[in-house]
């Protein structure tokens, strides 16, 4: 006799009959996860047009639009800018605020860049081009609209673990946004020495932008580098530490690629 002569009759059935309905389970489970973090994006989506669309009102009521006739000496560099990265329809805004910063934002045309009214009391034109053209790269690259999107699925509801793993997908990418708005930066200004000294400056703050003051700045920066909390900062950050863009700029100016971009640029004029 065999040891499981006394197997019940239809227990292979059964069991092929539970798998089945586990797939069945599994594909309805996650047919109906599917739709919901589709549902969740769009939703987020649209709140983050909501969102940009306030803003660009409150902008409209307190900020100083870039213009030939308002501002011609700013309108100018940031037309520089716009004329090499050709980022499409772009309005430019000055904040009045003591800190340093400049982003854009916007999922419709135009998009907008907003800089900060302290950039111009510590950095010179070279700089303000830097830090215009990392703005306008970013919207040249669909940043402003892809942050969007990407930021819907890394909020998608779900387990701790999953967050935790989408939430530092969604911080990784960010981070390479930055360094692809720098590299877009130092395209526009075309000089490494006045990128680097704008990265150094923001993070120097608002303080005295001498040069004394700047190779200390520089030296603490290079330090963080060296700490593992820094490290440890950047992972959970949406910015990379200024030393690492730094860095990652001298990388791109010594390249064949850099190169042939800033040649076909300057021929473009």
């Amino acid at each position: 006799m065999r040891t499981t002569a006394y197997r019940y009759p239809h227990e292979h059935l059964i069991l092929i009959s539970t798998f089945v309905l586990v797939l069945v389970v599994i594909a309805l489970t996650a047919t109906a996860t599917v739709c919901a973090s589709l549902g969740f994006i769009t939703i987020f989506v649209a709140l983050s047009y909501n969102i940009s669309l306030s803003r660009h009102n409150a902008l409209i009521r307190e900020a100083r639009p870039i213009t030939p006739q308002r501002m011609p000496d700013v309108a100018q560099v940031m037309q520089r800018g716009v004329a090499r990265l050709q980022p499409g329809t772009v309005e430019g805004y000055i904040v009045s605020s003591q800190e340093l910063n400049a982003y854009t934002f916007g999922l419709s045309t135009p998009k907008t860049v907003v800089l900060y009214s302290a950039l111009f009391q510590v950095m010179d034109e070279d700089e303000i081009l830097f830090i215009l053209g990392h703005e306008l790269g970013h919207v040249a690259m669909g940043h402003t609209w892809l942050n969007s999107l990407v930021g819907g699925m890394a909020g998608i509801p779900a387990s701790f673990s999953a967050a935790i793993i989408l939430n530092a997908a969604f911080l990784w990418w960010n981070r390479a946004c930055e360094y692809s708005a720098d590299r877009a930066g130092l395209l526009a200004c075309g000089r490494l020495e006045k990128a680097s000294s704008a990265l150094v400056k923001l993070g120097a703050g608002s303080r005295a932008p001498g040069r004394h003051n700047l190779e200390e700045v520089y030296r603490r920066l290079e330090a963080e580098d060296d700490q593992l909390g820094g490290e440890l900062n950047e992972i959970l950050a949406t910015h990379p530490l200024l030393i690492h863009r730094i860095q990652e700029l001298k990388k791109f100016a010594a390249s064949d690629q850099y190169r042939r971009l800033k040649a076909s640029l300057d021929g473009s004029r």
